[in-house]
């Protein structure tokens, strides 16, 4: 028998019905959350990302504005955007979409951004308040791998968790969330000496590296939860992420959880942000 597949899928219909509740809520009391999207540039994968922010906000009750604007954008114009739309009370929620061309500081404008709307949970204040443990908005993706992990039912606390990547979106801020959760943490990555030993002690194991195949099914244990926040293309173009799944999912037994993906952590992270642009609307009510 295999691994138990984590449905993020079903999981985000569950979760996205409670935040329209909240949303239907605030509206009937004159308060509509809103999300503004801000894509600079003509990346493909970028205009999918914010096709489906856009619509998953329609869908659930949420005032969304989208901005749109060529590559030769000046950082002084986005600059300028961001800050009208920090000033305006019917935005809740500010994000810009990444990766941005490469003439723009992605630093200098995430940090622009108004800490009470930085729904992407990027910016240093966001940072320091994952660090000390106070509540705050937390970066979408690792916020949903959490609830894609307690839905197995569980417990975290005094397991021992291995997250393979340190990226500042998903590895450190995964890392601190599974802290906060009481499980002790290892942070593994590309000058990381012997992988496959600390994979081995893991009982829950985050890749997210961005590289397919580097979680196998040699380097798990039976019964582990393994959430793969990878999107790869394998040879013949198909989505996969940075776990080897069908081995993988046989090695971990029936007592096992796996994240698929499609499926897993994708859905998730756009719930997640709709989660926060409600969280942000109702902390400003």
């Amino acid at each position: 028998m295999t691994a138990t597949l984590i449905d993020g899928t079903a999981l985000s219909k569950t979760l996205r019905a409670g935040v329209g509740e909240r949303a239907r809520a605030m509206a009937s009391g004159g308060r509509q959350p809103g999300l503004a999207v801000i894509l600079v540039g003509d990346d493909p994968a970028s205009a999918v990302y914010v096709r489906n922010k856009v619509k998953a906000c329609a869908e659930h009750g949420l005032h969304s504005v989208l901005e749109t604007y060529p590559a030769t954008l000046t950082q002084a114009e986005l600059l300028a955007r961001v800050a009208a739309l920090n000033a305006d009370a019917r935005i809740h929620g500010l994000l810009v979409q990444m990766p941005l061309p490469p003439h723009i500081d992605a630093q200098a404008v995430i940090a622009a951004i108004d800490p009470r709307k930085d729904v992407d949970g990027f910016s240093v204040h966001s940072a320091g308040q994952l660090m000390t443990g106070l509540p705050g908005l937390r970066p979408a993706t690792p916020y949903g791998c959490m609830k894609l992990i307690e839905s197995t039912g569980v417990t975290i606390k005094g397991k021992h968790a291995v997250v393979v990547g340190r990226s500042n979106t998903v590895g450190k801020p995964m890392a601190l969330l599974l802290l906060q959760a009481n499980a002790t943490v290892t942070v593994c990555h590309s000058a990381t000496t012997a992988l496959k030993r600390h994979v081995q002690a893991a009982d829950i194991v985050v890749a997210a590296v961005g590289r397919r195949q580097t979680v196998t099914a040699d380097m798990v244990k039976p019964a582990a939860i393994i959430i793969d926040v990878g999107t790869n293309h394998d040879e013949a173009g198909k989505l996969c992420g940075d776990v080897d799944f069908a081995p993988v999912r046989e090695a971990l037994g029936p007592q096992g959880w796996i994240s698929p993906v499609p499926g897993g952590v994708g859905p998730m992270t756009i719930t997640m942000l709709l989660s926060n642009t409600i969280q942000a609307a109702e902390a400003c009510a």
